[in-house]
């Protein structure tokens, strides 16, 4: 797991699945707004030219001396809800990232984003 007081030494490390294939660079950390625990990782993925933001869970994520470990496949965090390298993640796109990874959503009690970015 990534602690929250770890999150700016990963930004811009690599991030792998499982089998150690790699995804792209670990953009930025977005937290789980009712814990601030780390909760998903903006992956810049894609060509230089394209780049894009993909989102993936880092609850079970592990570290390494130059890369972030996700429990995921290459191919799922490719499929995963994307934004531009310049865009804000809507509140509205933010279940479809948890339901990409079977994960439960959940605002908070007065309807605030679960997830915000750090």
């Amino acid at each position: 797991m990534i602690h929250a007081a770890d999150i700016r030494e990963w930004r811009n490390r690599d991030v792998v699945d499982s089998e150690g294939n790699k995804i792209g660079l670990l953009e930025s950390i977005y937290v789980d707004t009712s814990t601030d625990e780390p909760a998903m990782a903006a992956v810049r993925t894609g060509l230089p030219t394209r780049h894009r933001l993909t989102f993936v869970p880092v609850g079970e994520a592990t570290v390494g001396p130059d890369y972030v470990k996700v429990p995921y496949a290459k191919a799922l965090v490719k499929k995963a809800p994307s934004i531009g390298t310049d865009d804000i993640l809507a509140a509205e796109a933010e279940e479809g990232i948890f339901q990409h990874y079977d994960m439960a959503y959940q605002t908070g009690a007065d309807g605030e984003r679960q997830l915000a970015r750090r």
